[in-house]
């Protein structure tokens, strides 16, 4: 398989890199979002990136850890409108930020929101038949 036949594509670098080596790998279909990509599509990105990742790590560029970061949709902060995977190398006192409340949960509530997904991935199961 060629470079222009395979079903996703890498960028080394985006025009506004978190830190060196941040990168994006892009699937050549077309998909707006998480609900638009073909399974077989999202495996091949994840699969990219994590080489991405590995690759970072021994690159000489300054990497202790890797984020790897997909915005689906405008409530995720969704800004380009087709489906790319931020491979962003990390290190410690580096500038990038993921502000959240990190609270524990309560156990009713956890199982609440397990037993929401389970049932909808049993929804996903009964799309595909």
């Amino acid at each position: 398989m060629n470079r222009r036949t395979r079903p996703c594509r890498q960028s080394p670098a985006t025009l506004r890199p978190v830190n060196p080596g941040h990168a994006l790998v892009v699937p050549r279909t077309h998909a707006v979002g998480l609900e638009d990509l073909q399974e077989d599509i999202g495996v091949q990105v994840w699969t990219l990136a994590h080489r991405l990742g590995r690759a970072l790590r021994r690159s000489g560029l300054r990497c202790e850890g890797v984020n790897l970061l997909l915005a689906d949709d405008e409530a995720a902060f969704q800004e380009v409108f087709h489906v790319h995977l931020h491979v962003i190398p990390r290190f410690a006192g580096d500038a990038f930020r993921i502000g959240a409340d990190w609270r524990v949960d309560e156990r009713e509530r956890l199982d609440r929101t397990s037993a929401a997904v389970r049932c909808g991935l049993a929804a996903l199961d009964t799309s595909r038949q």
